[in-house]
């Protein structure tokens, strides 16, 4: 039979195991939340990120033609961020062409492009229809661009301070993705928020869109393969 002593000394190295196993946790728990933190700081530093705010003067517009007549199309929502690094001017003091620090995604709902008179009101809920449908609104409700890479090509006003961009990225629509270019304008205002503005000049075609032929007038209406598209982007600080 064990003796009292031994049962005290088995039970002793117990309570040590136990302790031991609890300390090596601990020290891996303790590991793991400073290697995070240390992560997320460096991450952090020296980024800032914008992004739109509710009811704000944000909005895309898709301009195109066809046999009758020019058409557009609008929406007030675009969504998304963006995160400027370290070398990233924050005025026109010190800023030299060249590639930049930033981390970009932007996003338009489907359904939020409506068609539009030239005058901004709205013009018909069957062109609605006919687009959302060729956006494929139900398999793909949103319309993505994929910031690549950005790089400042010139300052255009010192105050506020004003730059032309080149912005290289992928282009999301109807789950087709194109790597596009083109110039843009950022405006850094008083107060720290951005205004981004361009325009882009596409073919529905290059997204395997079939430029709408409604079955309408015997069919002679026929849209055209060239859109442009026009953005205007205000973003803050968050």
């Amino acid at each position: 039979m064990m003796t009292q002593l031994q049962k005290t000394s088995r039970e002793t190295l117990r309570k040590r195991g136990l302790i031991c196993q609890g300390l090596r946790h601990s020290v891996r728990q303790t590991g793991l939340c400073l290697l995070t933190s240390a992560l997320c700081v460096t991450a952090a530093e020296g980024w800032t990120r914008f992004g739109p705010k509710p009811g704000g003067n944000s909005k895309v517009r898709i301009e195109g033609t066809s046999t009758i007549h020019d058409w557009q199309v609008e929406s007030p929502l675009v969504g998304g961020f963006i995160e400027l690094g370290p070398n990233f001017p924050r005025s026109s003091q010190g800023a030299n062409p060249g590639k930049l620090d930033v981390r970009a995604e932007v996003f338009v709902p489907v359904s939020s492009l409506k068609s539009v008179k030239k005058d901004g009101t709205p013009y018909s809920t069957a062109m609605d229809d006919i687009m959302h449908e060729k956006l494929l609104k139900t398999h793909h409700p949103r319309i993505v661009y994929r910031l690549r890479e950005l790089s400042l090509k010139e300052i255009v006003s010192q105050e506020p301070a004003k730059f032309t961009v080149e912005a290289v990225g992928d282009l999301v629509v109807a789950g087709v993705t194109n790597q596009i270019t083109f110039p843009a304008q950022i405006q850094i205002h008083p107060d720290n928020h951005l205004t981004i503005t361009g325009e882009v000049p596409l073919k529905m075609t290059s997204f395997k869109i079939e430029p709408p032929a409604p079955k309408v007038a015997l069919g002679l209406i026929k849209t055209g393969d060239d859109v442009k598209v026009l953005f205007h982007w205000e973003v803050f600080p968050r």
